[in-house]
């Protein structure tokens, strides 16, 4: 009885994977064989090497008021000697704040970079898609990097209902007010 039961369940599930369609695509191959991403891309290349350029002379401009100093250090007063070391702090501050602007987190080459690459990403995204419909895939991974799932079709999405089996109702949490599930007391 056991065997037959899990005959059952291996034949029930095997059917339930074949009923499922697949794909996988090469993002990074997709990317290199379009030419507005080559243009992007080397739009990109040519405006880091000119801002490293930029933060290259500042440093150069640091380094040598700081080796002029240690040549006049012993001519100077105090208050000069205070004045000059500021100077040089100050100097350093605003070079590491440029390259934080240039290259930081939210710096400018992020900006350019999602002002150039992201419609051309969206328009592989769409594209994937499109086939996905078309063909009736349910998940396509993308083969580039890490696997991840790159499109899948909301049907076979069961996120809201593990958000519910948890206890919470989808898409009533706010920034604001982030409540948890009323749990039993025995108080």
């Amino acid at each position: 009885m056991r065997f037959l039961s899990l005959l059952l369940v291996l034949f029930s599930f095997s059917q339930f994977a074949q009923a499922q369609r697949f794909a996988y695509v090469d993002t990074d191959y997709v990317l290199a064989n379009l030419p507005e991403y080559a243009s992007a891309r080397k739009q990109l290349d040519e405006l880091s090497v000119k801002w490293q350029e930029e933060i290259e002379a500042k440093l150069a401009e640091v380094d040598k008021m700081y080796r002029d100093y240690q040549v006049e250090k012993i001519l100077l007063s105090e208050e000069m000697r205070i004045q000059r070391e500021n100077e040089i702090i100050q100097k350093e501050k605003e070079v590491k704040e440029l390259q934080k602007k240039r290259f930081g987190k939210d710096g400018d080459l992020f900006t350019k970079q999602e002002e150039l690459i992201r419609p051309i990403q969206d328009k592989v995204y769409s594209a994937i898609k499109e086939i996905s419909d078309n063909k009736g895939y349910a998940m396509v991974f993308d083969k580039a990097g890490t696997t991840t799932v790159i499109y899948s079709n909301d049907r076979y999405d069961i996120s809201d209902d593990v958000i519910r089996e948890m206890g919470y109702e989808p898409g009533t949490l706010s920034d604001e007010e982030e409540e948890l599930p009323e749990e039993d007391s025995d108080e």
